[in-house]
């Protein structure tokens, strides 16, 4: 083989290029190279084959202007292709391809195109020291490389500490060098990630495109911001998705499902959505997939009990499958409208999986996304607020069936963007039919780009033990690099009768700080903190409402991740870009301004944690304890919460408790400032009404703005706010809690006017009401 590889290089010879609307196409032996930018920091390479023509079209990709600040440089040996970030590079002899930085040497193609006997391959060059990252989801540690990756969507039930294949298969790899490679072509393949220690990135591929994507930044949220503008932006969720699920496989009657809800009430547990798995539409589990209607034997009356839990301020989600059993009640107008996938003769799709004898809905023909959105408007019809997507890897979809008119995809070719364009099809259906509403659509399968959609993706069936736990801090923290920022986990576990309440309360801990609130299981042991033992119900109680006071710093995320793609998880090596720290996963950042350890064995005592330099840390829950950035510390850890501190000089904006975001009062705030000398600070929060769809393009919004300064005498902390033209601001209530002072204040003024203050051991409660529309300045006497 490499043999082959050397003959085909050497026989790979320039011939000529041509500069051309902003396109540079390079003429080779054995095909042609089309490149351009899309932006300063985003390059697209297509190699064309000889006698093959262009593969037109992306699933990932929403840029499509040809970027035209760039130049164009020829002489005898090279060609220069550059904006004024990124430079392409080309010697004519050898013939070679290669992306610089401001200066700096990227990637190359090593060995470029190739065809072998099994695969269609693009080779790039690696340097020895870099770390990679993506490739979607997966249990491997933060590190991939040295791995072979299949790129083939497939659900892993009961996992824990690694698995190598999972429900995302992505096709990008993220360099520690701070750049990005995105294969763009949907067929199934693999990531070698240098298994064989030849500083080698080998894409291999089935049939498509062979086009990539070379994306880079000048830091890691100026990188995922500009992989993001490349395919989409998360639209912004409905405020209540931030909320508590209650959720289980499964509620299997509308009594069952009410009497949960009522439990909840009556413990004070706050919760916002119920999750209906597959009873809703049939009484078992087999025979009746793909009925896709209310089963009224076990939900007499669904509607009047969306309505019920609705004026509970709870909402409720249904889950749906692509699959149509031959025993359902819509397989005979499923096969008679022809909205089914087809068999090599080109009769409707039917194969065997644990659900029955099935199909699958050929969302790939106009007629088979029409049949399955007229199915989930009747559902949205009943009131219901979110739908569920399970199984779209797809679970089984074996090779021969093939999708759309004249049957255009075979199987291999559409399996890995199934979920991708499922969530586009139900997407696309809300912007017609239900154009206001933020849709809520989880989604256990997708692909690059899937965010866009909306989409909100889980880990899969994880294993409810503490190796199932362990990995789920990596899987987010890897999926938010790759754009796909609400990636969590069923909290608690999903797979197993393990009935381990210290489990559950830390796992049910951690998720206050990962994107969706949402403990769920298999139904032999209860997901739901209400069914609980007393030691569960109770630190799960103060986990979700912690959350629930966290809802304006935790929504103010969402909108940051909407507005630039910045993940709610971030890696520690975002705030502090050191090589030790690139394959650490056990402490992270949520948002920019807690520092979080999870606890993911047994009867942890004492944690070790690195505590980043750029900044001195504050204990969130114990005031005064301090620890000074750029060491390794031994914290005891407590029952009552994980380790959680958070960054001398940043806000932190919370609320009062509530039972439902129904009832969320963003003019009932309290605003924690952890003060510390080194560091002088500005943080904004975001704020709209909490469903209407685009709030912020159409000016329905406001954002306060925190400002802190001192001098030698004095804190001055500084209120303002921007108001969208279409929004009307209230007068606020704001407790301000100044943390980390361990003197009592001489003096606080409030726009010039002496006002009493409570003070505590290390820290100062200060009641504030603030207009808005105008400015409001704190001044503190230091000493």
């Amino acid at each position: 083989m490499l043999w082959l590889f050397k003959e085909t290089i050497k026989a790979r010879r320039f011939v000529d290029a041509k500069f051309d609307n902003n396109v540079l196409n390079i003429d080779v032996s054995d095909g042609i190279y089309k490149i351009h930018f899309y932006d300063a920091k985003i390059v697209e390479t297509t190699f064309i084959p000889k006698n093959e023509k262009e593969i037109q079209g992306s699933h990932a990709v929403v840029l499509s202007e040809k970027y035209n600040d760039v130049e164009f440089d020829e002489n005898e040996t090279k060609i220069n292709f550059s904006s004024n970030q990124v430079a392409v590079k080309i010697t004519k002899k050898p013939f070679n391809i290669s992306y610089w930085q401001n200066g700096i040497k990227l990637t190359s193609e090593k060995n470029g195109y190739q065809k072998t006997n099994d695969f269609e391959t693009i080779t790039l060059s690696l340097t020895s020291d870099e770390v990679l990252y993506g490739t979607g989801a997966r249990a491997l540690g933060m590190n991939r490389r040295g791995n072979r990756l299949r790129l083939y969507n497939r659900a892993h039930y009961g996992y824990e500490t690694t698995s190598k294949l999972m429900n995302f298969t992505i096709p990008l790899v993220v360099s520690s060098k701070k750049y990005m490679v995105h294969f763009d072509n949907p067929a199934i393949g693999y990531l070698d990630l240098d298994s064989k220690k030849e500083n080698s990135l080998t894409y291999e591929t089935i049939s498509g495109r062979k086009t990539y994507q070379i994306i880079a930044g000048d830091s890691w949220e100026d990188l995922i911001d500009n992989y993001t503008n490349l395919t989409g932006k998360q639209p912004l969720p409905p405020r209540w998705v931030l909320g508590n699920f209650s959720s289980r496989f499964g509620y299997h009657s509308q009594k069952e499902t009410e009497e949960t809800i009522a439990k909840f009430k009556v413990e004070k547990i706050p919760v916002d959505g119920v999750i209906l798995d597959l009873y809703w539409f049939g009484k078992g589990m087999k025979g009746t997939m793909g009925n896709l209607e209310v089963y009224k034997d076990s939900f007499p009356d669904m509607q009047q009990m969306v309505s019920n839990l609705k004026n509970k301020g709870v909402k409720t989600v249904l889950i749906t499958e692509p699959f149509i059993v031959d025993k359902s009640k819509k397989w005979q107008e499923a096969n008679q409208k022809e909205v089914l996938a087809k068999d090599t003769l080109g009769n409707s799709a039917k194969y065997n999986f644990y659900f029955g004898n099935t199909s699958i809905v050929d969302i790939y023909k106009k007629e088979g996304r029409n049949w399955f959105w007229n199915i989930y408007k009747g559902i949205l019809d009943l009131g219901v607020k979110g739908l569920w997507g399970d199984l779209g890897e797809p679970e089984v979809l074996p090779s021969w069936v093939s999708f759309g008119k004249n049957q255009k995809f075979k199987a291999d070719e559409i399996h890995n963007i199934y979920g991708h364009d499922w969530a586009r099809l139900i997407f696309e259906g809300y912007k017609k039919d239900f154009p206001n509403e933020r849709p809520f659509i989880l989604m256990r399968a997708g692909s690059s780009g899937s965010q866009r959609f909306g989409m909100i993706p889980w880990s899969g069936d994880v294993n409810r033990t503490w190796g199932g736990l362990q990995s789920q801090p990596e899987i987010s923290l890897q999926m938010g690099m790759q754009g796909l920022a609400y990636m969590h986990s069923d909290l608690g576990g999903f797979a197993g009768a393990n009935l381990n309440d210290n489990l559950y309360t830390r796992w049910l801990q951690y998720g206050v700080f990962q994107p969706i609130y949402r403990p769920h299981a298999q139904e032999d042991v209860p997901s739901e903190p209400v069914f609980r033992s007393d030691f569960a119900k109770k630190y799960a109680k103060n986990a979700i409402e912690l959350r629930y006071k966290l809802l304006p710093y935790n929504y103010n995320l969402a909108f940051e991740n909407n507005q630039k793609g910045l993940p709610l998880m971030r890696p520690i090596f975002f705030e502090e870009d050191d090589k030790k720290l690139m394959e650490n996963s056990s402490t992270y950042l949520w948002g920019k301004d807690f520092l979080i350890t999870p606890i993911l064995k047994d009867s942890v005592k004492i944690k070790e944690i690195y505590f980043p330099k750029t900044a001195n840390w504050f204990n969130f829950y114990f005031d005064g304890d301090k620890v000074e950035g750029g060491q390794t510390k031994s914290v005891k850890v407590k029952q009552k919460a994980i380790p959680t501190y958070v960054r001398g000089g940043a806000f932190i904006l919370m609320s009062e408790l509530v039972q439902t975001t129904d009832n969320y009062n963003a003019d009932q705030l309290e605003l924690h400032y952890y003060f510390d000398k080194k560091e002088t600070s500005e943080r904004t929060f975001y704020n709209d009404n909490g469903v209407t769809a685009n709030s912020f393009e159409k000016g329905k919004f406001e954002i306060m703005e925190f400002e802190a300064e001192f001098s030698k005498k004095f804190l001055e902390i500084d209120f303002e706010a921007e108001l969208g033209k279409n929004w009307k601001s209230q007068e606020k209530n704001i407790k301000l809690i100044v943390h980390n002072i361990n003197w009592k204040p001489k003096k606080v003024r409030v726009n010039g006017r002496k006002r009493q203050i409570l003070s505590k051991e290390n820290r100062l409660e200060i009641p504030l009401k603030w207009n808005p529309e105008k400015e409001l300045k704190i001044k503190i006497s230091l000493k």
